[in-house]
């Protein structure tokens, strides 16, 4: 079994200490690629300079989150505009829209994300998408873009049925993480999924956010980590009425050909 994370913040504070321990873990759990998520002007270029140092195992992505939109700047734009044409970089984001901390206003942040959803455009790259608590803002300016850009992905979906069907008449990919185990919050993704044609669907762990609730053990330091990615992986086939094997061929060949690894 090959996996493939579509979304690891391997630049995140913790993994410092023992990041080749965490990548050797996860090989030996079957998770052979990863994509590192670059969420800010800093994030992004951390996440391009680990994939550089792991060639054939990391990638990244290059954008800034809407919690970090207040920080945008045309010095920001020319960065990540730089950034994002490096071979290492195969799509635009973690970019769009947070509406339930608001860090930045969010007025701000549509402009933002028009922003880089026009470097998307104009450099022909896929999109990663965040949205919360934001739907019909995010889903009006997305449908503006959405036919000028190869692909797009939104990134560790919990939202509704209903949201869930917008994006896919948008023939936008779904990124599920270890939520759908959370059956406080994220139940309703186990029905969900189903829904989720295969040639869309993609997992991903969020790490170190989002430790799936369904380990056992639960490690101490509650840290989610990429090698999860199996559990999780696991949790979907099931929920979908498949098997684990069949869930990771088809998520994997989706997120191949979705991020240009083939």
């Amino acid at each position: 079994m090959q996996l493939l994370d579509i979304g690891v913040n391997l630049g995140h504070e913790s993994f410092q200490p023992d990041l080749d321990a965490v990548l050797q873990r996860a090989a030996e759990h079957g998770v052979g690629r990863m994509i590192v998520t670059g969420a800010s002007r800093e994030g992004s270029a951390h996440a391009l300079a680990l994939a550089k140092a792991h060639p054939g195992l990391l990638w990244a992505t290059a954008g800034v989150h809407p919690h970090h939109a207040i920080d945008y700047d045309d010095a920001t734009d020319a960065l990540l505009r730089e950034l994002a044409r490096d071979p290492f970089v195969r799509a635009v984001g973690e970019t769009g829209l947070d509406y339930n901390r608001n860090y930045s206003p969010r007025e701000v942040q549509l402009q933002v994300f028009e922003r880089q959803l026009q470097i998307a455009v104009d450099l022909q790259l896929p999109l990663f998408l965040h949205q919360r608590d934001a739907h019909q803002d995010f889903l009006a300016l997305l449908r503006r873009y959405r036919d000028k850009v190869p692909a797009a992905v939104v990134h560790c979906f919990t939202d509704t049925a209903e949201a869930l069907r917008d994006y896919l008449a948008l023939d936008c990919h779904i990124g599920i993480t270890g939520w759908i185990c959370d059956e406080r919050r994220g139940g309703h993704l186990r029905e969900l999924v189903r829904e989720i044609p295969a040639d869309r669907l993609m997992i991903e762990t969020d790490a170190p956010y989002l430790l799936p609730r369904t380990i056992r053990p639960q490690p101490k330091h509650r840290r989610n980590e990429p090698m999860y990615l199996r559990h999780i992986c696991e949790e979907i086939a099931r929920d979908r009425g498949e098997t684990t094997d069949v869930t990771a061929a088809n998520s994997t060949a989706t997120a191949e050909a979705f991020f240009r690894l083939s």
